[in-house]
């Protein structure tokens, strides 16, 4: 429980949900359990998470609503093929997968920040003109991977919604978290139906807890810091947490 409340502060902060470092402390203190039940749990607990998030968002007119439901439509295919995907690959090709997009999104984003590729709005807290097309095809992407890494999505879409559909930070991780909160219960219920959950029920339940609450205080922390501060953070915990996944999966 006090993991996910950690977990929960964290991840509703940056919009990334948490599953970015929960699945590979999952990795780390489960290094006999499959692919399939770790990406089950975390997205489980995200979940949990994206969906109290998402209520502290709302209260405080964060999400872009027109956004967040026609991005949520286009990542719910990707995230149910990519929970068919995981529970094919072995332990050892999922670790590496997972470690290696970990780093070289840390790399991205600690590039962009240091060229100043942060847009000029991004401490708005309003934003209505985005590219549709451009939007939904990121999302599918986004669902495919996030259900297949089981890190829910927010730790790439975040990023996207702000360098390339050119979101203000804030109003990025508080859309991202909506879609979020779809998008991870919908792959939940399809877990739960294909029996991957099996054995889990237990862990999901007590790291959900944990970041319901953490959640709340992540939201509120999201008022005192700039956007710039946020993204940076992401970065190098990316860039930590992938590191230690690859550098374990070669051992």
């Amino acid at each position: 429980m006090p993991l996910g409340l950690l977990l929960g502060a964290l991840g509703t902060l940056i919009g990334a949900g948490g599953g970015f470092i929960m699945m590979p402390i999952l990795l780390l203190l489960y290094p006999n359990e499959s692919p399939e039940l770790l990406t089950s749990i975390s997205l489980a607990a995200v979940c949990a998470n994206a969906t109290s998030g998402s209520v502290a968002y709302i209260r405080m007119r964060r999400v872009n609503f027109r956004a967040g439901w026609m991005f949520a439509a286009a990542g719910v295919p990707g995230t149910i093929l990519g929970a068919m995907v995981t529970s094919r690959l072995t332990r050892g090709v999922f670790d590496l997968i997972m470690g290696g997009a970990l780093v070289v999104l840390a790399t991205f984003l600690i590039v962009k920040t240091l060229r100043g590729g942060t847009p000029p709005d991004v401490e708005g807290d309003t934003h209505q003109d985005f590219n549709a097309p451009v939007g939904v095809g990121i999302s599918a992407g986004v669902g495919f991977l996030s259900s297949l890494l089981g890190i829910g999505g927010g730790i790439i879409h975040v990023p996207a919604l702000v360098y390339v559909l050119r979101f203000p930070t804030h109003v990025a991780t508080a859309t991202s978290h909506f879609v979020l909160a779809i998008s991870t219960l919908i792959v939940t219920i399809y877990h739960g139906a294909t029996g991957a959950l099996t054995g889990g029920w237990e862990r999901a339940a007590m790291l959900a807890v944990g970041v319901v609450f953490g959640a709340q205080v992540g939201a509120r922390l999201s008022r005192r810091l700039k956007g710039t501060w946020i993204i940076r953070c992401l970065a190098v915990a990316l860039m930590t947490v992938g590191a230690r996944v690859v550098y374990r999966a070669l051992q």
